[in-house]
């Protein structure tokens, strides 16, 4: 887990709902969050280049020099540990969701990074950025976990959650994300059921 990180700061009141609606599969979705790659703080992505060595082998040949990885300029970010992010570069895919993707989205449509930290015996999202990890979750006005509305979820093609046929608490559809961004998982006995 990042424990030097500013954000988050808690749970939107949101994320204590349960929802008809669950996780996508990634042989159904092919990795379509990746269509735009991800903004990435500087110190994940000092990071990252630190660890080249353990990502580049999970990249195809043409993709494994870490000066091509990141591209465009920096911007301020208030949540961000370094207050700066860089963004992953986005390349031309005419075979993936929207007709791009980012540069650590492979072939199998497997995260490298992910694939990387799992090689390395290290939890599996050591090397994920950050907003890769939230993701479709988001970071409210307060920098606490959140997520959209769910019909603009569910409606939203190539989306991250698909229907489900009775509502499930969001404290346990995400999980993994909660207990790995927050250190613990708040308990589903504090979800309010709803009926969306």
């Amino acid at each position: 887990m990042h424990t030097s990180r500013r954000f988050p700061t808690g749970l939107n009141p949101r994320m204590l709902r349960a929802e008809p609606m669950q996780r996508c599969r990634l042989h159904e979705c092919r990795g379509a969050c990746c269509l735009h790659g991800v903004w990435v703080d500087l110190t994940e992505q000092a990071d990252l280049l630190a660890h080249a060595e353990l990502i580049t082998p999970h990249l195809p040949p043409a993709l494994r020099d870490p000066a091509a990885w990141f591209s465009g300029p920096q911007e301020a970010d208030e949540f961000s540990p370094s207050g700066w992010v860089i963004h992953t570069t986005v390349l031309p895919d005419p075979a993936h969701y929207g007709g791009t993707a980012c540069i650590f989205l492979r072939d199998d449509y497997k995260c490298a990074l992910q694939v990387a930290g799992e090689s390395a015996g290290f939890h599996p999202w050591r090397f994920k950025p950050f907003y890769c990890v939230l993701h479709p979750l988001d970071l409210d006005e307060e920098g606490r976990i959140t997520l959209d509305e769910t019909r603009a979820l569910l409606s939203e093609e190539g989306s991250c959650l698909r229907p489900a046929a009775e509502a499930i608490p969001l404290t346990e559809t995400f999980a993994p994300e909660l207990e790995y961004l927050l250190g613990i998982c708040p308990s589903s006995s504090l979800t309010e059921r709803s009926t969306v």
